[in-house]
């Protein structure tokens, strides 16, 4: 009986910090912000090299049942609309060991680049992202059309990409 309702207790406990934490979750943004990452395979990328095309960053955790569930629908994305411009970047959170990182992405075949934000740079310049999953899809200019906390509609987001990859080329300086 005092173990039901230890666990009772507990799951209420973790119930209200995922309420509270999805409404401190992140800022609102209007442009992506210029900063650099480091991704897995040792590269690292400037997001104003990335200015010309759309770019989806979605952040994401080893621990989080929503980000695991939904890679695989960004793995497909990926693999059909990256040939045509679209970029994807997948951010570990800061508190997210190296290792783990490293064993999901590939026990995931995830074909897109993933960053490590050890030092939590990321989830700052983002607006403090604390919940996961949370996605931005950035336009070719680097303004921020979409943001969106909890796994994301992969149709309607497939449907806003084909229109900015339709879009007229823009020129970025």
């Amino acid at each position: 009986m005092k173990n039901k309702l230890i666990l009772s207790v507990a799951t209420l406990i973790i119930v209200a910090l995922s309420v509270f934490g999805f409404f401190i979750s992140t800022q609102e943004l209007d442009k992506a912000p210029d900063i650099s990452l480091n991704i897995i395979d040792g590269r690292k990328i400037e997001f104003s090299s990335l200015r010309g095309k759309p770019l989806l960053v979605t952040f994401w955790s080893t621990t989080c049942s929503s980000c695991i569930k939904e890679m695989p629908h960004l793995v497909e994305l990926y693999k059909q609309l990256h040939k045509d411009g679209l970029e994807i970047i997948g951010i570990a959170m800061p508190y997210d060991p190296p290792n783990r990182v490293l064993e999901l992405t590939e026990k995931k075949e995830i074909p897109y680049p993933i960053a490590l934000d050890i030092e939590g740079i990321a989830t700052k310049a983002f607006g403090n992202v604390s919940v996961t999953p949370t996605s931005f899809l950035i336009d070719s200019l680097g303004n921020i059309i979409q943001q969106e906390t909890g796994e994301i509609d992969i149709e309607q987001l497939r449907t806003k990409i084909k229109k900015l990859l339709q879009a007229p080329p823009t020129t970025v300086s």
